[in-house]
């Protein structure tokens, strides 16, 4: 039996003052999509923008659905959207923040699973690093240096049969 473990290292900013301004721009993206999302039943609504590497920035939104497995998260939203409308263009960066009118989101909010794979997913697919921000309502922001970090021991092509 060999012991292993995994450690995370990432940045924390105090606020978003701290962030230089393409990151700054990033996470008011993100921040404004989150304003814009559907979010009748968990009233939880989380914001992403992604920086792709043309330069251009894809936001995306949760869209929730009374029959809840039918919504779908704003990272995959946004990443779905951008694989569409530019195929072919790494994402370099994500930003993602959430807020809700019930209560204060003061701390970071993280991709769920679903989302970490299908990120995940495109960092392997361009073999480019997607650098994460992560924030709340407020306050501090995690800088991560990629999903990687996020997903240990993800679910690959490398572990599918190989023709």
């Amino acid at each position: 039996m060999e012991k292993h473990s995994y450690k995370l290292n990432y940045l924390s900013y105090s606020s978003v003052d701290e962030l230089n301004e393409a990151d700054r721009e990033l996470m008011k993206a993100a921040r404004k999509a989150a304003h814009m999302a559907y979010a009748p039943y968990s009233k939880f609504s989380v914001g992403s923008a992604l920086l792709l590497e043309n330069g251009v920035v894809v936001t995306g939104n949760n869209q929730e659905n009374a029959a809840y497995p039918s919504g779908i998260c704003a990272e995959r939203v946004a990443v779905f959207y951008a694989s569409s409308q530019y195929p072919g263009v790494k994402v370099l960066k994500i930003a993602v923040t959430a807020f809700s009118n019930v209560f204060v989101v003061n701390s970071p909010v993280a991709p769920c699973g679903a989302c970490r794979q299908v990120l995940s997913e495109y960092e392997k697919l361009y073999r480019s690093d997607i650098e994460v921000l992560l924030q709340g309502q407020e306050g501090k922001i995690y800088r991560i240096k990629n999903v990687s970090s996020l997903l240990p021991l993800a679910f690959t092509s490398d572990d599918l049969p190989q023709e």
